[in-house]
């Protein structure tokens, strides 16, 4: 015996079941655009950015360019906007050009990496003979490496005292 609203159900359920999936596809797609797929990260696709760390630190020692390391996390809404100031500063972009740049999304075997903690967003700066300028830092004391995107001048300043200190003193 058939009942008079089981079509209308089937239909009704084969229309949900369509939605559902385009659905899926559109959160996969979603996630996808979250994540720039080039080493970049969001930082500046017009730079050149190196991917491992032991490449960086040849490329700075055979090229005499400073090395900028940001470390980052993916959902870290610091990160996210500070990366949103960095990209978007022609001024930052311009001088990046002049360094050799990597950026983390995870941690480093090497501790001059982390002198004052593991935290994120964090940028370190070192000089071609391969030493972390603990000498150029942000504002603040407790996270000396630590930038906001209010301090995006003083970013911007750190950056040009690092490659100034490769310039000879006469």
């Amino acid at each position: 015996m058939r009942k008079p609203g089981m079509p209308l159900i089937l239909l009704l359920v084969g229309v949900s079941c369509i939605l559902a999936s385009d659905s899926v596809q559109t959160n996969s797609s979603e996630k996808e655009d979250k994540f720039p797929l080039t080493l970049s990260r969001g930082w500046g696709d017009d730079l050149y950015w190196i991917q491992t760390y032991e490449e960086a630190l040849y490329r700075s020692k055979t090229t005499n360019k400073p090395l900028m390391i940001i470390h980052h996390l993916e959902d870290c809404p610091h990160s996210q906007a500070l990366k949103k100031v960095f990209s978007e500063n022609n001024e930052i972009q311009k001088l990046a050009e002049q360094f050799v740049m990597i950026n983390f999304i995870y941690e480093t075997p090497d501790k001059h990496l982390y002198p004052d903690g593991q935290y994120v967003p964090r940028i370190l700066f070192v000089d071609p003979s391969l030493t972390v300028r603990a000498d150029i830092t942000g504002r603040y004391s407790n996270r000396l490496y630590a930038y906001e995107p209010s301090d995006i001048n003083l970013l911007i300043s750190n950056m040009k005292k690092a490659l100034k200190m490769l310039k000879p003193e006469l």
